[in-house]
């Protein structure tokens, strides 16, 4: 505990977690926000995800171009310039009354999204001296994961209670100022790009960094059809409150599941952790196609984010050991790509599926894309081995380090 109280008593610490909050609170809300808006616009649910898939594909497919200009031009400038306009554009989206308005301006509101947290974290390295890092990384971890739990709430009930109009403009103002106020930070000046030591393609040729990629396409795509069948499956039901509680206890699962893993990550090997936690994921996701909207959901989910939340730290301890030497950003980029990219298929593709089939069968197609990605991953378990070992302490500080949603 002396360690996080000399984390949070830095000043320059806790102007980083308090001004990027707002920002951070902002893109917990803006999917949903999105989906309220269309739904509710046009009346349909396959829309309302085609929306939401266009503003993710927008995102994921252009996370290495952010990152690319934030190693050549720094930090301040793509963050004072894109917050703005990601502001901007979030008005531009409310006022939407179309089809085809609502699907384009989310679209090019994906293309604009601030680098938040590609932006936060190397900060915390001018911030902290270098063996308070670790401690640092868990703090932000957690107050990042905090905003699963309030993001959907507040979105959920703003735009039901009020209207989603109002949930957008609130998300504007959230990531302007948030945004802002990070510009202004003293790190900034103090921070310096890193140079490069190895060209991004050599990603691709790694069998075990194509071996995550697949695994990530069939995870995105259920992932992104169970994403959009929660809050079509409540509105189809008339219980559209209850979407920003299943998201909460979702996103609370994913925190403890992570503290969890993290307490023991340096006492067992990151990939047979793993690949247990993956099957437990598989099982208690079984009965998900069999729930309703209401406590049995809501059981089913919990237990599942809780090995999600797991997954995620060993996840990275293993993409930080078998990636190419020299890629730490932009391996986690490509993943992020591609899984991000059928996330948002599987979000557009899961609203169609719901609105004209069933909702359930979304659920189904999770389940199925968690057994595959278990299979991929156990059956191409031997390109992994570089993970099947106990992560230094250096190691497990650069997986902290990635540990963020490189999207936003």
């Amino acid at each position: 505990m002396s360690r996080y109280s000399q984390v949070l008593s830095n000043k320059s610490g806790q102007y980083l977690l308090i001004s990027s909050f707002p920002a951070r609170l902002a893109y917990g809300m803006i999917s949903l926000s999105i989906f309220f808006k269309v739904q509710q616009t046009t009346g349909s649910i396959a829309i309302a995800g085609l929306a939401t898939g266009a503003n993710g594909v927008a995102g994921a497919t252009t996370a290495g171009l952010r990152g690319s200009i934030i190693d050549k031009f720094g930090m301040k400038i793509p963050l004072r310039s894109l917050t703005l306009v990601y502001a901007l554009l979030i008005l531009l989206f409310a006022t939407g009354t179309t089809s085809s308005e609502l699907v384009l301006f989310a679209a090019i509101l994906g293309f604009f999204a601030p680098p938040i947290n590609l932006t936060i974290r190397p900060l915390w390295k001018v911030t902290v001296p270098h063996n308070e890092i670790r401690t640092a990384y868990a703090i932000d971890t957690a107050v990042m994961n905090s905003v699963g739990i309030f993001g959907p709430l507040i979105a959920t009930s703003v735009a039901l209670s009020n209207s989603p109009e109002l949930a957008l403009y609130i998300c504007s103002f959230l990531i302007f100022s948030g945004g802002a106020l990070l510009s202004l930070s003293p790190q900034l000046k103090r921070w310096k790009p890193e140079k490069k030591t190895s060209n991004d393609l050599a990603i691709w040729r790694t069998p075990a960094m194509r071996l995550l990629m697949l695994e990530g396409v069939f995870i995105g795509l259920g992932w992104g059809a169970f994403d959009i069948a929660i809050p079509a499956f409540t509105i189809l039901e008339n219980v559209p409150q209850r979407t920003g509680i299943i998201f909460a206890i979702m996103a609370a699962g994913n925190v403890i599941g992570g503290l969890v893993a993290a307490m023991v990550s340096r006492r067992t090997s990151s990939l047979a952790a793993f690949k247990k936690l993956y099957l437990f994921w598989f099982i208690f996701s079984l009965p998900l196609v069999f729930t309703y909207p209401n406590w049995s959901m809501m059981i089913v989910t919990a237990a599942m984010s809780l090995m999600a939340g797991g997954l995620q730290v060993f996840y990275l301890e293993i993409s930080e050991a078998v990636r190419p030497k020299g890629t730490a950003v932009a391996a986690l980029g490509w993943l992020w790509t591609v899984e991000g990219t059928f996330t948002a298929l599987g979000t557009a593709l899961g609203g169609f599926i719901s609105e004209h089939y069933s909702p359930r069968y979304c659920l189904a197609l999770t389940t199925i894309c968690v057994g595959i990605g278990y299979l991929v991953m156990r059956r191409g378990s031997g390109l992994l081995q570089a993970a099947d070992r106990v992560p230094t302490e250096e190691e497990d500080t650069e997986a902290m380090e990635a540990n963020l949603d490189i999207n936003k």
